[in-house]
């Protein structure tokens, strides 16, 4: 299920929600996904393999972990390398954060 959702590494491009089946996400004022409907994932990952730059984690069980799971910390998520792993054993690559500064303008 749908654990973790990074604002810090989100980039606001939508692939998450655009690829998600069960329509979990919705778009954040701030342009961040919000889980809308967290109880309706299906845990197939679609979300997290699509995302360019690792921020999202789905731990693989059906179920929601409890509040006190440290995979629902995004600092352990880091620290275990976690956040993107199911993308990196697809093969599709990982660590992809500096990406965010490759799309759209060069900043000064």
């Amino acid at each position: 299920m749908i654990e973790v959702v990074s604002a810090e590494r989100c980039i606001a491009c939508d692939a998450c929600i655009d690829v998600c089946p069960t329509h979990v996400f919705d778009r954040g004022a701030d342009g961040v996904p919000v889980l809308a409907r967290r109880s309706d994932c299906q845990t197939c990952f679609m979300c997290e393999a699509y995302c360019p730059v690792d921020a999202l984690f789905v731990a693989p069980r059906t179920e929601a972990l409890p509040p006190e799971d440290p995979q629902r910390e995004e600092s352990y998520l880091i620290e275990h390398g976690l956040l993107g792993s199911y993308r990196s054993e697809l093969g599709w690559g990982g660590g992809r954060l500096g990406a965010r500064f490759a799309i759209g303008p060069e900043l000064p």
